[in-house]
């Protein structure tokens, strides 16, 4: 029952974040603050782990076609089809649950410890539209990184497939392109703008209803990694199941 009651309250807070919103001059800063923080902040660590997650599953797909019967394009294409539809959406959202939630549940706990959010909402000021609203509208802006991460991962895996000598590059770039689906593009980046909106907002829920001190700061950090990565693996099944299912 308090796992009920706590969805429920969760889409109570979501559906409080659009009433009563805050100025759009306001506003415009702190989203423009929040890209910089949530997005921007974070580009290094995705392409980082973008192009060695391309060059691993390259190496491994290398290392199991050890049949002289199978073409090397074959190595492009379980490195493209692994990328695109996996490992940058989601593999890329779990990290970023990781990096992006904790700071979002400490930032947003310690203004409830510290009873900012109570002084903002003693001054009239919708707390929830005015802390949560900018970081959702900043997420918003993820499938351009997550459009990075899938080239910077295929990118991994030619230099590796190359580099190691795994196969050529023209049977690489064949393989790139060998029965390529574009409607695989759209599966991956609707996954993202979901898991987009879940990072924003799991988190900011652990954080804005949390109570406690400092030390109950880092525990609801701790708990809403947790929870926002099982949302994103239930999501990603359902979604694959809409999406891709026959």
């Amino acid at each position: 029952m308090n796992y009920i009651a706590a969805i429920g309250k969760y889409f109570i807070m979501v559906r409080e974040v659009f009433k009563k919103p805050t100025k759009w001059r306001i506003m415009r800063s702190l989203i423009l603050k929040e890209i910089d923080e949530l997005i921007y902040g974070s580009m290094g660590i995705i392409i980082f782990i973008a192009f060695f997650i391309g060059g691993v599953v390259t190496i491994q797909t290398a290392l199991n076609l050890n049949s002289p019967f199978l073409p090397k394009s074959l190595i492009g294409f379980a490195t493209r089809q692994s990328v695109i539809l996996e490992f940058a959406p989601t593999f890329t959202s779990i990290i970023m649950a990781g990096k992006v939630g904790s700071y979002i549940t400490s930032s947003i706990g310690t203004m409830r410890v510290t009873e900012q959010i109570d002084a903002l909402e003693v001054m009239g000021v919708n707390s929830l539209n005015y802390l949560v609203f900018p970081k959702i509208i900043a997420m918003l802006m993820y499938p351009f990184a997550v459009a990075i991460a899938m080239y910077v991962g295929v990118l991994g895996g030619w230099v590796a497939a190359v580099f190691g000598e795994y196969a050529p590059s023209g049977e690489f770039i064949k393989g790139l392109q060998l029965d390529f689906i574009p409607f695989h593009i759209t599966y991956a980046f609707v996954k993202t703008l979901v898991f987009a909106i879940v990072i924003a907002t799991v988190p900011s829920f652990h954080g804005f209803y949390m109570k406690g001190g400092a030390l109950e700061v880092g525990k609801a950090s701790t708990t809403a990694f947790v929870w926002t990565s099982v949302v994103i693996i239930i999501l990603n099944y359902v979604l694959t199941q809409l999406m891709l299912g026959q």
